[in-house]
């Protein structure tokens, strides 16, 4: 039997995909031909048990367990290392001289830097800060708060702050091996991301085949979260709102102002980080 809370916050989640979806012409064709094509993947990470009667999802396991792990064993970096988060944003640690003085020394560099020689970095600390929030603050962090609040009540909101206090920790391993195992070509552009640390990783631990694996795989699977909850559902909602305001009732609006949303995006992205961080730095904040 299924929970009334969750099919409510799903069905709030889900309202701007039902109202595109009344649209008769192109825009239904294409959800419906998305719907058939992906619903056995929803299905498996949304299936639900019971626990004590209570339906739970099992993809929540394993993203609370990891995170309730990193956040025991970094003894709540997102907290303690607080100070260090905002001093670094700033600038304080940009030059070498600056580092405490009993910073590990080996033939004159600073291994725990993690430095690149004789590259300065594409973007300015700042900017790294606002492109990682742009892809972290949104789905759930703005509509799904609201969503939350009205289905579970003021009580959601303690889960919610416990969830963000794991959930940084999460953040916190996962940019730091971003930028442990980064590579810079001799042009001075720096690639990273877990295909990277994955696969270099996991080889520095005899688990090299494994690394390659689980890198392919998250690539793949990161395709398709990149079509779906990194740009439809926002396209969609933004779309939702456009034509309901401008009164569009035409069943090819909704595929045209995607295609436009395409092409702001594509533009931006296209450029690299620098212009994606460019473009962040300015709209993240407000």
């Amino acid at each position: 039997m299924r929970n009334p809370r969750t099919t409510t916050l799903l069905t709030a989640l889900l309202a701007p995909l039902l109202l595109a979806a009344q649209e008769a012409g192109l825009d239904e064709r294409i959800d419906q031909a998305f719907g058939r094509a992906t619903g056995w993947f929803v299905d498996f990470i949304f299936y639900q048990f019971d626990i004590a009667g209570v339906p739970v999802f099992w993809v929540l396991f394993p993203l609370i367990l990891g995170a309730t792990f990193f956040t025991i064993y970094f003894r709540v970096p997102g907290v303690r290392l607080f100070r260090v988060a905002v001093n670094t944003v700033r600038g304080k640690y940009e030059k070498v001289g600056e580092l405490p003085a009993d910073l590990n020394i080996v033939e004159g560099d600073q291994p725990d830097t993690i430095r690149v020689e004789g590259s300065e970095g594409e973007v300015n600390h700042f900017q790294a800060l606002t492109a990682a929030l742009s892809a972290t603050v949104g789905l759930g962090n703005i509509a799904g708060v609201a969503v939350a609040v009205v289905v579970g009540g003021p009580g959601a909101t303690f889960w919610m702050i416990l969830a963000g206090l794991l959930g940084m920790s999460s953040k916190f391993v996962e940019c730091t091996l971003g930028v442990s195992f980064r590579e810079v070509d001799k042009d001075g552009r720096v690639y990273g991301g877990p295909m990277y640390y994955l696969s270099k990783g996991l080889a520095g631990r005899n688990l090299a085949g494994l690394g390659k694996v689980l890198a392919a795989l998250f690539a793949i699977m990161c395709i398709g979260g990149s079509f779906g909850g990194g740009n439809m559902f926002q396209s969609n909602q933004a779309a939702a709102i456009f034509l309901n305001s401008f009164g569009i009732e035409s069943g090819y609006g909704g595929t045209v102002f995607g295609l436009i949303m395409a092409v702001l995006v594509g533009i931006v992205i296209l450029g690299g980080i620098k212009r994606i961080a460019t473009v962040t730095e300015k709209i993240v904040p407000f």
